[in-house]
């Protein structure tokens, strides 16, 4: 059998060919899981509502916008909850980027007062057995049914209400601003629409 002489064109074209057949394949991967992507995280964005509001009869994350911060730097997305057409509760979605190990992901659910009424983490690098300690009812419970405009809702060192975790004064720190961000960009809505 006699032996194919390689040339620069044939390695091009076999390269080629494999480039394409790779594209085409990873194009239609993509397609393909995109629908379930995006139904796994629906599902997950309102299990992460239902944590922190109830009582509602709408969709959430149909409804949901998104609200510049007061310092305009970001924004922060926004879920009504509503019954009967009125509006019950607002769920925001916050972060801090000060967290001991980087972001504090969190779903802060408000009354229309501006209380808070529970908190769900839902993302974080914290060390475990320590910053991990947010998601601990303990921690949490500090939060629930404070008005972070009437409540200093910061750490005791810093001058606040909020029993640091021990060990974690940084994450505890950076949830508080989470928290406190949430409900400054929810006023910047309210006080709009008053």
């Amino acid at each position: 059998m006699a032996k194919v002489k390689s040339t620069f064109g044939s390695l091009i074209i076999t390269l080629a060919a494999i480039t394409f057949v790779g594209s085409l394949s990873l194009g239609f991967v993509f397609d393909w899981t995109q629908e379930p992507i995006a139904k796994a995280q629906m599902a997950k964005q309102l299990k992460a509502i239902e944590a922190v509001l109830d009582g509602y009869d709408n969709n959430p994350v149909a409804e949901k916008f998104k609200v510049a911060t007061p310092n305009g730097k970001d924004s922060l997305e926004f879920f009504p909850a509503t019954r009967n057409g009125k509006r019950i509760g607002t769920a925001v979605k916050t972060k801090s980027a000060k967290g001991y190990s980087g972001d504090i992901w969190l779903m802060v659910g408000f009354n229309e007062a501006g209380d808070v009424l529970r908190i769900q983490v839902l993302e974080h690098k914290e060390t475990p057995g320590l910053g991990s300690k947010m998601s601990q009812p303990n921690f949490l419970n500090q939060f629930f049914g404070k008005n972070p405009g009437k409540n200093n809702l910061k750490v005791k060192k810093d001058g606040g209400e909020v029993d640091a975790i021990t060990g974690a004064t940084i994450s505890s720190r950076a949830f508080s601003e989470a928290v406190q961000l949430a409900y400054d960009t929810f006023q910047s809505v309210n006080h709009g629409n008053e």
